[in-house]
């Protein structure tokens, strides 16, 4: 055995207690090893199946630090982890994936400059920090565009397609103001994720491409393999292992890519970076040999990788709303797998499970 390797019986600790945390758990248990989550909400999905929980906020220095003495290694659930929390854990246990990866993922504007100092296809970008920079940032990006916050927001939370200087003036002030990037217009064919999983010895693995549908702004299903062109698969599936080397990664990283399709070729452009498992590798339950989740716990916890290998083509789709309320149509359907997350309260735009419908 491997002196990084943590053994059965091992607590594994978990910033964030959503669904994310809550397969994360699952995966861990069969593997023997045990997980503690911490999250400020008492009604976490994640507290169901962990062994251990504690209810505190992320900024209770004195309960991340007695959380982390508890833990042989700490990982999250979600990026926005404030900065400080996650220093307080890694002065007393390790944390994997590293402050590093959750800085640069954080900040918009980090992350691209990250990305293109890496070598990776992004959008053009401008910092907006007011009402004067607007004009410098049009000429960077051109119109029409997207204005994003830097921080937060995610399913398309946080951001304004902007067609003109005027409406680029009102959703800056509509946004705040400040703290805002500018990103061009990427005219793409399809979306596509590459999963990675980097162990920490170095070794790495990226499941097969998906493909992704959004439903306003929220991801609605991933199909596995994606539709694009050899070559462009294996294009992506390199990009995401060297972004993973760039940010010294160990787990699971998922990495959104536009496919721009021109001149009968296909070219790729990073959208943004996730430093845990991804939304559109839930497919990986069902449709791999080894999950991301169970492949996340093995990174984290210094274990060889599990294989990556499709078993068959899956098609992953998230039951939003009261999508979950046709449970006993889905569980009739003998192809499907249903996953659902332990919310007590179905609302619009609320992720409440997924389902995996395997091709075998």
């Amino acid at each position: 055995m491997a002196p990084d390797m943590l053994p059965p019986g091992s607590v594994i600790g978990m910033l964030g207690g959503g669904q994310l945390g809550r397969m994360m758990a699952l995966a861990a248990a069969r593997l023997g090893l045990s997980m503690h989550v911490y999250c400020p909400d008492p009604d976490s999905p994640a507290f169901d199946v962990a062994k251990a929980h504690t209810v505190a906020g992320y900024d209770d220095e004195a309960a991340l630090a007695a959380f982390a003495d508890r833990c042989d290694v700490v990982t999250y659930e979600f990026e926005n982890v404030p900065a400080r929390a996650a220093e307080v854990i890694a002065q007393r246990t390790r944390l994997r994936p590293g402050a590093a990866a959750l800085a640069t993922s954080q900040d918009r504007l980090a992350e691209k400059t990250f990305l293109k100092a890496a070598g990776a296809g992004v959008a053009a970008f401008a910092a907006i920090g007011g009402l004067v920079d607007i004009d410098a940032a049009i000429a960077v990006t051109g119109l029409p565009a997207i204005l994003k916050t830097r921080r937060f927001g995610y399913d398309g939370k946080g951001q304004r397609k902007v067609e003109s200087r005027e409406a680029l003036a009102a959703a800056v002030v509509e946004l705040g103001s400040r703290d805002l990037i500018l990103e061009a217009l990427i005219p793409f064919a399809i979306e596509v994720s590459a999963i990675v999983v980097r162990a920490a010895d170095g070794s790495s693995a990226v499941y097969d491409i998906g493909e992704n549908s959004h439903v306003h702004h929220i991801l609605k299903e991933t199909r596995v393999p994606a539709a694009v062109a050899p070559a462009t698969a294996a294009a992506a599936a390199d990009l995401g292992r060297r972004i993973a080397v760039a940010l010294d990664y160990v787990g699971v990283l998922g990495v959104e890519l536009f496919v721009v399709r021109k001149d009968g070729g296909e070219q790729l452009v990073v959208n943004e970076i996730a430093p845990r498992v991804h939304n559109s590798g839930h497919w990986t339950e069902d449709g791999a040999v080894t999950s991301q989740f169970e492949n996340h716990v093995r990174a984290i916890a210094g274990w060889p990788i599990g294989s990556v290998a499709t078993i068959a083509p899956t098609v992953m789709e998230n039951l939003i709303g009261a999508d979950a309320d046709a449970w006993a149509e889905i569980v009739a359907d003998p192809r499907a797998r249903l996953h659902l997350y332990g919310k007590a309260e179905s609302r619009p735009g609320r992720k409440m499970g997924h389902v995996n419908r395997v091709d075998v």
